[in-house]
C-alpha cells in the first residue's frame, strides 16, 4: 500500500498536486474559496454588467488609486483543501504538549459543560452573532450578559457590574484609571500589592506611564501610605496563594479620600467573605475558571464591578433593563456614554471589543452549576489543596503559605530546578515562583490522584509517601476564620432553574431564538465585516493540544502553536508588506494602543520624546483618538473636505505647524466614509519628511487583502483586525484580535512576556493574547491562497458597489471615489428624509428588522446615515433581498412625503411589530397587519419575529435596573 514517506505532511502532499500528471486532477476541497464568497462566476457577471464594469479588474482599476496598488502576488500560494487544513492544524495541535498545569497565576484547568460547549461555543446563532447595539434583535444575549453581570454583582457584594473586559491585567488597569477619575485624593502613586499577578503588574506599568502616574509596588501591610496615593489595588488571594484581610488598609485608604480595588477570584468568593463586605469600592478579575479553556491565554472575560457611585465612570459595556413600546419588559446596553471611544480625544477608555461569547459561557457555567454547585466545586478544591499542604509537610516540604484557597508556595531552595525538571518528567508542570520557591495551583480537573502525584515529585521515595497518604487524617479548610463567607449569593430564580440538561437545554434554545445572527441573516454593518466564519476553521479550537495549553508553559510543550505564530506572522507580512507582527493586542481598540506605545517607544528610543503630537482626521474612527490619548499623545483633529476625503491643505498645514513635536498621523484607509482617497501617498511622505510616523488603521483591510498592503504606500504600524477581515467571528461583541505589525526598526519596541519581571512593555495579560482562536485565521488564509483572498476582496468590493447601482436612485450616496466608485462598503443619507418627513434612520433601522434584516452601522461616522457592508460573504441572492427591502422602505417613506399617512402613524414609527402585536384583539393603526408584519417578499415559513418591540432607551437610563431580579421579588 503507498503512503507518504516519512516525515510527509498535508504540505508535501499538496506540492505534489502542483506536478503536471496530476494538475488536472483537482481536489472538490479546493474549491472553498468559491464556498466563502457569495456570488457566483454568473452573479458576478450580472452585477459588473449593473454597476457598469467590464470585469473584477475593471473595477478595482476603477476603485483604487494606480499609486498605492500591489505589484506582485503575495506569494502564499494556493488554497488548500478543508481536509489538509484540517490535517495540518491536527499535526500542530499535536506537537502542543498537554499537561497537568498547576501553574495558577490566573489560569486554570475547568470542565466545560458538553451542554454549553455544544449549544453555545460551537453553535453560530451565537458566535456569528454582533454586539446587542440593535436590542430588540438580541434579547438571548442581552439576557445570557444580564445573567453574567448578576452572577458578578453576586459574587463581588457590589452594586454594579459590566458585561465583560478583555482580561484581568487589562480590567485592573481600567480599574486604575476608574479610580484616579472619581479618588478625592489628588495625588498621582497607585499603590500595587506585590502579590498581584506578575503579568497584571507589567500591564499596570506599561498603562501607567503614559498616563502621568507613579506605581508604588509593596506590602500593603508595610509599605502602604495612604496619604499619598490616589487609590490601591490588592490581590485576593495573592499570586502565592496566601490570604490576607486588606480591610484596615481599604479604611486608612477611604479616609485620605483614595479608592479601593480589589483582583478577586470568582469561585474563590464562594467561600470567601466579598469584596464589597470588606469595604472594596472596584473588584476586578477573570471568569476563566468558569468552564473557560485555557487556550494558551485566552480568548477569556474578565469583569468589572463597582459601588452604585461610580457606576457612570465604569469602562465597558454594561446591560439594563427597560420596556419595550407595549410596557413589556426588555434588554438592552444601558447608558451609551459607556462606549467611551465615542467621546474621541477626550475618552478615558479605549474599550470597543469585550468577550461577550466568554462572558455568556462563564454566566452560563453559573446557571448550570448554581449557586450550591459552584460553592462544592470551590470546597473540593480547596480540600484537595489542604490535603496537599498536609501532605507536603508531613514529607517535610516547607509550606509557606498558611491559609489559602487553591495555591501553595513552597520554599524548595537550590532544588527547585531539579524539582520543576521532576514534575515535567512526571506530566505536570508547577510555577517557578523564583528564590527557590515552586507555586502550585490547583483547580476543578484536579483529583486525588494529582495531590499524590505531586507528593511522590517531591519525595521520590515511594513507600514512605504511600505510608504517609496511609497515616494522613481528613484536614480541615485552611481559610481564614474571619474571611470565611457567611452571606449567600445567587438566589435569582435564574441560578436555580435549569437543574437538568433538558432545563438547560431548552433554555439555551429560546435564548438563541430570540436572536439575529449570520446563521439566518445578512447583517451588513459597515465597517464590522460580518462575513462567513467557516465550520471547518471554528473546528479546532476546541481541540484539546490547542485550548488546554497554560500561557505560560515552557515553550518546548507548545512547539505547534509557535509553528501556527510563525506562519500567520509570515502571512500577515506577505499581505501587509510589514516586517514584524506582535499577537499580544486581543482586540483591535488594543492593537491601536499597541502601535501607538511603539511609535512612542521609538521616538523615546531616539532622544525624541517630545514628540507627542499625534494627528487625526475628523472622519477616523473613535477609538483612535481614544487610543492616542492613553498612549499619552496630545490628539490633533485634521478636516476632511465635502467629498469625505482628509482636507490636504489643512493635513500640510498641521504637520508643518507640529514639524517638531509630531509623534503620528493615524489613517484608516480605505478611509471610514469607504473611499480609496487619492492622496495617501503623499500625505505618508510629508509625514516621514519631518520624522513622524504613520499609523494605518487595519479595520478596512478586507479591502485591500491582495490588492494593496499598507507598508508600500508608506504604513510604519497598523493593527489587523482578525474578528473582521480574517474571519474569527465576532461573538455578539467579542473575542477579537488585534495584532500589531510593523516595519522594521520599530520591530525592537514590540510587546514582550507580560510575565517577565523585566518586561518594558506588556499590553494583554498573555504573551500571545487570545492565542486560541489564532487558528481561525491560520485555517481562512491557508483555505484561500494568493488567490482566493485577492478574488474575496475584490467581490467585496463589488458587492458594496452593487448595492450603490441598486440603491443610489432611492437614497442619496454620501462619499464616492474619483471614479464614483466606493469601496468595500457605502454610506446611505437618510437625513433627507427625516428633514422633509420626519421618519428617522431609528425608524427605518427598526423596520428592517420587520423584513428580517439586522440593520446597518446607524449614525456613524456621519450622523443620520446608514453605513452598509455587505462583505464578499453575501450572494447576490442576499444582496437582492436586502436592496429590495430597501426599496420597499423608500416607498413607506414616500407614503409619507405624500400625506398618504403620518410619520406617528407609519408602519415605520411602529416597527418593529412583533407575534403579540400581530395577534392583538385591538388593531389601531391604518396599516394592516399584514404589511407590519409580513411586508415585501417575507415569507411565514421563514419570518424571524422579534421577542420585544420598540425599545425605550430613555425610560431605561432613568431607571437603571442593571442584574436579574433575586428571590423574594420573583414570589411577588
Amino acid at each position: 500500500m503507498f503512503s507518504l514517506a516519512p516525515g510527509s505532511d498535508a504540505r508535501s502532499q499538496h506540492s505534489l498536486e502542483a506536478l503536471p500528471a496530476f494538475a488536472a486532477l483537482k481536489a472538490e476541497g479546493e474549491a472553498f474559496a468559491r464556498r466563502h464568497i457569495g456570488p457566483t462566476a454568473a452573479d458576478q457577471a450580472e452585477m459588473l454588467r449593473v454597476v457598469g464594469a467590464a470585469s473584477l479588474d475593471d473595477l478595482i482599476d476603477q476603485t483604487l488609486p494606480a499609486s498605492i496598488r500591489a505589484q506582485k502576488p503575495l506569494g502564499l500560494g494556493v488554497g488548500w483543501t478543508e481536509t489538509q487544513v484540517l490535517a495540518r492544524l491536527r499535526e500542530l495541535a499535536g506537537q502542543n504538549q498537554v499537561m497537568t498545569s498547576l501553574i495558577g497565576q490566573g489560569y486554570y484547568g475547568t470542565v466545560l459543560p458538553a451542554v454549553i460547549q455544544r449549544n453555545i461555543l460551537e453553535n453560530p446563532a451565537w458566535y456569528t452573532a454582533y454586539t446587542p447595539y440593535q436590542p430588540e434583535i438580541s434579547q438571548g444575549r442581552l439576557e445570557a450578559l444580564l445573567n453574567f453581570q448578576t452572577m458578578i454583582t453576586e459574587l463581588t457584594g457590589l452594586d454594579i457590574a459590566n458585561s465583560s473586559l478583555l482580561d484581568e491585567a487589562t480590567a485592573a488597569a481600567e480599574a486604575m484609571a476608574l479610580a484616579r477619575r472619581v479618588a478625592t485624593s489628588k495625588s498621582t502613586v497607585f499603590f500595587v500589592d506585590a502579590e498581584c499577578l506578575p503579568q497584571t503588574i507589567a500591564v499596570l506599568k506599561t498603562r501607567a506611564e503614559p498616563m502621568g502616574i507613579t506605581l508604588q509596588i509593596g506590602q500593603p501591610e508595610t509599605d502602604l501610605d495612604a496619604q499619598n496615593v490616589f487609590g490601591a489595588i490588592f490581590q485576593y488571594p495573592g499570586t502565592s496563594g496566601q490570604i490576607t484581610n486588606p480591610q484596615k488598609q481599604i479604611e486608612i485608604l477611604h479616609a485620605a479620600g483614595g479608592i479601593a480595588v480589589m483582583a478577586a477570584d470568582p469561585l474563590a468568593l464562594t467561600l470567601l467573605t466579598s469584596p464589597g463586605e470588606l469595604g472594596a469600592d472596584i473588584a476586578i478579575g477573570s471568569t476563566q475558571r468558569f468552564g473557560i479553556p485555557m487556550g494558551y491565554g485566552g480568548p477569556h472575560a474578565a469583569y468589572m464591578a463597582v459601588r452604585d457611585a461610580y457606576k457612570r465612570s465604569m469602562p465597558g459595556r454594561l446591560v439594563g433593563v427597560s420596556v419595550d413600546s407595549a410596557g413589556r419588559p426588555a434588554y438592552r446596553l444601558a447608558l451609551q456614554t459607556r462606549e467611551q471611544h465615542i467621546r474621541r480625544e477626550k475618552a478615558t477608555s479605549n474599550i470597543c471589543t469585550a468577550q461577550v461569547l466568554l462572558a455568556v459561557i462563564a454566566g452560563m457555567y453559573a446557571v448550570y452549576h448554581g449557586p450550591e454547585g459552584l460553592k462544592a466545586i470551590a470546597q473540593r478544591i480547596h480540600g484537595l489543596a489542604a490535603t496537599l499542604a498536609a501532605g507536603l509537610r508531613a514529607l517535610g516540604a516547607t509550606v509557606e503559605t498558611t491559609a489559602f484557597f487553591d495555591t501553595l508556595t513552597v520554599n524548595v531552595g537550590e532544588g527547585a530546578a531539579d524539582l520543576l525538571e521532576r514534575a515535567r518528567s512526571a506530566g505536570m508542570n508547577l510555577r517557578d515562583a523564583g528564590n527557590g520557591h515552586i507555586g502550585i495551583s490547583l483547580d476543578e480537573t484536579s483529583t486525588p490522584e494529582t495531590v499524590y502525584a505531586v507528593w511522590s515529585v517531591f519525595c521520590a521515595e515511594h513507600g514512605r509517601v504511600a505510608k504517609m497518604a496511609q497515616a494522613l487524617a481528613a484536614v480541615s479548610m485552611a481559610l481564614p476564620e474571619g474571611l470565611r463567607r457567611q452571606s449567600g449569593f445567587m438566589a435569582q430564580p435564574v441560578f436555580r432553574s435549569c437543574s437538568s440538561e433538558t432545563d438547560m437545554l431548552r433554555y439555551l434554545r429560546r435564548l438563541s431564538d430570540k436572536d439575529l445572527a449570520l446563521d439566518r441573516t445578512m447583517i451588513p454593518l459597515g465597517s464590522c465585516t460580518m462575513k462567513l466564519n467557516a465550520t471547518v476553521e471554528m473546528l479546532p479550537i476546541t481541540w484539546s493540544g490547542f485550548c488546554d495549553i497554560h500561557p505560560f508553559a515552557p515553550a518546548d510543550q507548545a512547539k505547534g502553536y509557535q509553528i501556527l505564530l510563525r506562519d500567520l506572522e509570515k502571512w500577515l507580512c506577505a499581505i501587509s508588506g510589514y516586517d514584524a507582527v506582535s499577537f499580544q493586542p486581543n482586540s483591535g481598540a488594543q492593537g491601536e494602543y499597541a502601535g501607538l506605545l511603539v511609535i512612542r517607544a521609538y521616538h523615546q528610543a531616539r532622544g525624541e520624546g517630545h514628540r507627542t503630537v499625534c494627528l487625526i482626521p475628523a472622519s477616523a474612527h473613535g477609538t483612535n483618538p481614544a487610543s492616542a490619548q492613553m498612549a499619552g499623545m496630545k490628539v490633533v483633529v485634521v478636516k476632511c473636505d465635502a467629498g469625505g476625503n482628509i482636507d490636504l491643505e489643512d493635513m500640510r498645514e498641521k504637520i508643518q505647524a507640529h514639524a517638531n513635536d509630531l509623534a503620528a498621523v493615524m489613517i484608516t484607509y480605505p478611509s471610514t466614509h469607504g473611499v480609496f482617497e487619492e492622496n495617501m501617498r503623499e500625505i505618508c511622505d510629508l509625514v516621514h519628511a519631518t520624522g513622524g510616523q504613520v499609523y494605518v488603521d487595519g479595520a478596512n483591510m478586507n479591502a485591500q487583502v491582495g490588492l494593496a498592503r499598507p507598508a508600500d504606500y508608506g504604513g510604519d504600524v497598523s493593527h489587523f483586525n482578525l474578528h473582521k477581515t480574517f474571519c474569527i467571528p465576532h461573538g455578539g461583541g467579542g473575542p477579537g484580535m488585534g495584532p500589531i505589525g510593523v516595519r522594521a526598526h520599530l520591530a525592537p519596541y514590540l510587546p514582550g512576556n507580560p510575565a517577565d519581571v523585566d518586561v518594558s512593555m506588556a499590553v494583554s495579560a498573555a504573551p500571545f493574547g487570545s492565542a486560541s482562536i489564532l487558528p481561525i485565521s491560520w485555517a481562512y488564509i491557508r483555505l484561500m491562497g494568493d488567490e482566493g483572498l485577492k478574488r474575496a476582496t475584490q467581490v467585496a468590493i463589488l458587492n458594496a458597489n452593487y448595492i450603490v447601482s441598486r440603491l443610489k436612485d432611492a437614497y442619496p450616496v454620501l462619499y464616492q471615489g474619483a471614479h464614483g466608485r466606493v469601496a468595500h462598503e457605502c454610506i446611505l443619507d437618510l437625513r433627507p428624509i427625516k428633514n422633509t418627513t420626519g421618519v428617522t434612520v431609528d425608524d427605518m433601522s427598526k423596520r428592517l428588522v420587520d423584513y428580517g434584516f439586522h440593520a446597518p452601522t446607524v449614525s456613524f461616522p456621519v450622523a443620520g446615515t446608514f453605513m452598509i457592508e455587505p462583505t464578499e460573504s453575501e450572494g447576490k441572492a442576499e444582496l437582492d433581498r436586502f436592496c429590495d427591502a430597501m426599496l420597499a422602505i423608500r416607498e413607506e417613506v414616500r407614503a409619507v412625503e405624500s400625506g398618504q399617512v403620518t410619520a406617528e402613524d407609519a408602519v415605520l414609527r411602529h416597527a418593529p411589530h412583533t407575534g403579540l402585536a400581530l395577534t392583538a384583539t385591538e388593531w389601531m393603526h391604518p396599516y394592516t397587519r399584514q404589511e407590519a408584519c409580513f411586508p415585501g417578499n417575507v415569507q411565514p415559513s421563514t419570518k424571524y419575529w422579534p421577542p420585544v418591540g420598540r425599545i425605550d432607551n430613555v425610560y431605561g437610563d432613568r431607571n437603571l435596573v442593571c442584574s436579574c431580579p433575586d428571590i423574594s421579588e420573583w414570589m411577588e
